[in-house]
């Protein structure tokens, strides 16, 4: 919910997004909780936000999802979104 960044699923992230400049680098990227021990997130208050959760694809499908199961899917949809085609050194996964 705004002003906070990430992707959220009513009061709990989903998806962390972060960007990093210094030394003259810009540096980005994201975490999606696929299927995450959220149990580690009752020991801090994560991304220094009180009262709001973490939670993940597993938890809100109600199934077991790995990030092999959403790889294609998401890089794909990264394509269209930003209208790009992503070049790999290695095969994803």
């Amino acid at each position: 919910p705004p002003p906070f960044t990430g992707v959220w699923m009513g009061d709990s992230k989903i998806c962390a997004i972060g960007v990093h400049c210094g030394n003259h680098i810009t540096s980005h990227g994201l975490a999606l909780n696929c299927c995450t021990d959220l149990t580690w997130f009752d020991h801090i208050v994560p991304c220094g936000l009180e009262g709001k959760g973490v939670t993940s694809l597993s938890r809100e499908l109600g199934r077991h999802v790995t990030v092999d199961h959403i790889l294609e899917p998401f890089l794909d949809s990264f394509q269209e979104v930003f209208d790009c085609t992503l070049v790999f050194s290695e095969s994803p996964g």
